[in-house]
């Protein structure tokens, strides 16, 4: 099955509130709303793009070792998912594709590392949680994400929401302002340009880990 039919799986019984979901039905037409508004703000048109320079970055991993894309950059192509958080099941899901993915990025010589505004304890729990072998790095207040132009702030009503799911932001990411990377998927090329971009405003829509292998190989 594609990552993208589990994903399509996964959302069709979530909406149905099968357990062990049990959604109230009220929430999905306020997700929707806020995800329609921001694909029509065109936000994702103003990401970074094929052909840019990707920006440099030092961030912490989950044991607080300071990671470099410009060291890995020195081994190779880099692979870089925007990641939400360990409350996203579909963000969760991507992650177990690429890990599944990462003896292929591994043949090619590519470096994988994951980006999210949470805390490093969260980022720790998503590893375990998902088998990963590649690490989370933390982007405080998504300023990498915003250097790629994937930031956004959450609509008022979407802040409630999440605020009435216990979708607690502020204390996942310890950072007061509700905001989220859009999720995008990168591939820088030793030079610092990006050979691939994938950005999508709707979360729940991720490309296959295959779609990167041409810009991989090229």
């Amino acid at each position: 099955m594609t990552l993208q039919a589990k994903l399509d799986a996964f959302k069709a019984d979530f909406k149905a509130g099968k357990p062990p979901y049990n959604a109230p039905a009220e929430i999905h037409p306020v997700m929707e709303r806020a995800t329609a508004e921001l694909i029509a703000s065109a936000a994702a048109g103003k990401a970074l793009k094929v052909g840019d320079k990707a920006p440099l970055f030092t961030l912490k991993d989950p044991d607080g070792n300071l990671v470099s894309s410009a060291d890995l950059l020195a081994k190779g192509p880099l692979v870089l998912t925007f990641y939400r958080g360990v409350w996203c099941p579909y963000c969760n899901m991507e992650l177990q594709a690429l890990q599944a993915f990462l003896p292929t990025l591994q043949e090619v010589g590519a470096n994988l590392v994951a980006i999210s505004p949470q805390i490093a304890a969260n980022s720790r729990k998503s590893v375990r949680t998902n088998g990963l072998e590649f690490p989370i790095l933390s982007d405080t207040h998504n300023d990498v994400a915003q250097a790629f132009g994937l930031r956004f702030a959450l609509p008022d009503y979407l802040v409630e929401l999440y605020k009435n799911l216990r979708n607690d932001l502020p204390t996942f990411n310890d950072d007061p302002s509700w905001t989220l990377p859009m999720p995008a998927r990168y591939v820088i090329g030793q030079d610092g340009v990006i050979r691939y971009a994938e950005v999508n405003p709707d979360y729940t829509q991720r490309p296959e880990p295959e779609a990167m292998l041409d810009a991989l190989r090229g």
